[in-house]
């Protein structure tokens, strides 16, 4: 007896179904016939599985006989090689091998009382599971989770991980979208990845690319032609069609993918990468039908979706009633721009629109977005949107990502390219700031191994990788010199991949970097007013120092003196925000000068004698009652 539709989840794929058997269904307009070959014999009278036609360009049929672990082919029309399935669950082989039947209802969770996320109090840890642990696997990562815990991260995002071809890869060329690369494990190792994090109370949230398929395995087009356009452009491939005519196989691809990560691996949401390249004039834009997609699939589980989005759209995450697309939060660039200019005095390439002073970083921290409409140069066109009705929480923020690190000849780390002190003060103002942080790995520990591109390619394809990554880092004029191309690394090198593993190690080796994040981290989320600070105001101090100063609902107040230059000591403060609340002196929380982090130490930052404010040094303040007798000598009894 053949099973009807509504018993599948997905509209695609290879389903187990109670109490036996496998129903398969692919989008196929562009053949007349479609066949199951099966690698085993016993899965199905002759090897194989004749699908009938729905409409619509759908296939469909039901296979009493197969079982999970059965592996499959698609035969379209009397072609000799059969492809791989679309909608895949695994390739254990890779993109060009065959697909294996996997049954999710076999997985036994434990997190039935996980109630999910919420963007507001998020610490986000970016993670490339292959250069995160020696072994690169689920199972190594998981082992890691309790030490992200205790550091104070609360949301995993996790690089893509949808199949690719390859030995290594960042995962952003994935061409099976529904299987987790076989390079990491099976799908059950990434369940029980994310089983562990909610035992810990950490959420995992999984970067998905929906603007381009990857160059190697990619087979979607013997199905369809209807999955790609030519009337847009990305840098990476062929945009994805998502309102044409034939559009609606591909939007229903795409939105139940989105919907797959939540309801068969119990992720927290979703991370979407290079949004400004899905393009779609649809009544209702795919973004928008992906977010509701995602909250139906979480049921009473709270999600987190955020957004890269270079242009730095808030319409995003408006609400949908009010015409924005209803996701979470949205990357920052700005933020990171201005920092890395600002303790690194370098401003080439996109960086040339930023100046990193004192102003810029006070603008950064209030209004988050430094462009919001004005004329960005770089670009010839206006960039951003405002933010003045945007929740701090929604814009994420960060001194290192995978791309920023990256894109440099050498992909080093931050802490590498300025001074330990100002590293100090950065690290500071952006695990103190009002935006959602974002680590990106071992930059808790200052780690020394680089993050480089990497992509195992075949050797043609490889050479144009290698070319067009050279091509790209030639925006950088210290990079386009002889010398520097020369010694640039090539992405398909099995050395370059390598160097980019973490050493865990360093945790202990590099304490002090460490102790920096964990403390700060502390404070931000156990200090009342960095906690729950409803109100900031900021104010230059001196060509290279500023002041914050938050304000707690409560009225509780913190000062946060970030000074990147040398040693101050003003005579004169006629500066509001320095002015302690009444009868009450300012003492020091927080110092980044702290010898725990490789500090010099910090004496008493307002004295009888004035101010002292120590240079390359970030300084949290708090207003501590004033005695009887500092009463009397302030004149103030």
């Amino acid at each position: 007896m053949r099973p009807t539709d509504s018993k599948r989840r997905l509209p695609i794929g290879a389903e187990v179904l109670p109490p036996g058997g496998v129903h398969f269904r692919v989008w196929a307009p562009r053949c007349q016939r479609l066949q199951v070959v099966f690698e085993q014999e016993s899965s199905a009278r002759g090897g194989g599985l004749e699908l009938s036609r729905e409409g619509n360009g759908y296939f469909s049929g039901f296979a009493a006989a197969a079982k999970a672990g059965d592996r499959y082919r698609f035969r379209l029309d009397d072609n000799k090689e059969p492809r791989p399935d679309p909608a895949s669950r695994f390739q254990p082989e890779g993109p060009h091998g065959p697909s294996q039947i996997v049954d999710p209802s076999s997985f036994r969770w434990s997190d039935q009382k996980w109630p999910g996320v919420r963007k507001e109090g998020q610490v986000i840890y970016e993670m490339h599971i292959g250069t995160f642990t020696p072994e690169g696997t689920w199972q190594a990562a998981a082992e890691q989770l309790p030490e992200l815990a205790e550091l104070g991260i609360t949301t995993l995002e996790v690089m893509p991980v949808a199949e690719f071809a390859g030995r290594f890869g960042w995962g952003y060329d994935g061409v099976d979208l529904f299987a987790p690369t076989r390079l990491y494990g099976a799908p059950d190792d990434f369940r029980r990845f994310v089983d562990r994090a909610h035992a810990l109370g950490l959420a995992v949230i999984l970067d998905v690319v929906y603007n381009h398929f990857g160059p190697d395995g990619c087979y979607v087009r013997d199905f369809a032609e209807h999955y790609f356009t030519d009337r847009h452009k990305t840098e990476w491939g062929e945009p994805i069609n998502y309102d044409d005519a034939d559009a609606a196989g591909v939007r229903e691809f795409f939105i139940a993918n989105a919907g797959y990560w939540i309801e068969e691996f119990h992720l927290d949401g979703l991370r979407l990468d290079a949004t400004q390249n899905i393009y779609d004039d649809s009544s209702e834009h795919v973004l928008a039908a992906i977010a509701r997609r995602v909250r139906e699939a979480a049921g009473r589980r709270t999600t987190f979706i955020v957004a890269e989005n270079e242009p730095q759209q808030v319409r995003l995450i408006q609400p949908q009633s009010q015409g924005g697309y209803g996701l979470d939060a949205i990357w920052n660039d700005d933020f990171h721009h201005s920092a890395r200019v600002a303790v690194t005095g370098h401003s080439e390439a996109y960086y040339t629109e930023y100046l990193g002073t004192p102003q810029e970083l006070v603008s950064a921290v209030k209004r988050g977005f430094l462009y919001q409409g004005q004329r960005y140069a770089w670009q010839k066109k206006r960039r951003g949107s405002r933010t003045d009705k945007i929740a701090r929480a929604a814009l994420v923020t960060f001194l290192q990502n995978h791309d920023q690190v990256a894109n440099s000849a050498k992909g080093e780390r931050l802490h590498l390219l300025t001074s330990p002190g100002r590293y100090r003060v950065a690290t500071a103002l952006f695990l103190l700031g009002p935006g959602t942080p974002l680590l990106f790995q071992g930059q808790e520990f200052a780690a020394s191994s680089p993050f480089l591109f990497f992509a195992d390619h075949n050797p043609d394809l490889a050479k144009l990788v290698q070319k067009g990554r050279a091509e790209f880092l030639s925006q950088f004029p210290s990079v386009r010199t002889p010398e520097m191309q020369a010694q640039l690394p090539a992405p398909h090198a099995p050395s370059t991949f390598e160097r980019s593993r973490l050493n865990l190690a360093e945790r202990r080796t590099h304490a002090q970097a460490y102790e920096l994040h964990k403390d700060l981290l502390r404070l931000r989320r156990s200090d009342p007013v960095f906690q729950s600070s409803t109100e900031i105001d900021g104010a230059v101090l001196a060509e290279q120092a500023f002041v914050l100063r938050f304000t707690a609902a409560g009225g509780a107040e913190r000062l946060l003196l970030v000074n990147l230059g040398r040693d101050l000591h003003p005579a004169h403060v006629p500066e509001p925000l320095l002015a302690p609340p009444a009868n009450h002196h300012w003492e020091t929380l927080w110092s980044s000068e702290d010898p725990r982090y490789g500090g010099h130490g910090t004496p008493p930052v307002e004295t009888d004698d004035g101010w002292r404010i120590p240079g390359e040094a970030a300084v949290v303040l708090w207003p501590r009652v004033a005695t009887a007798e500092e009463s009397s000598r302030d004149g103030t009894h």
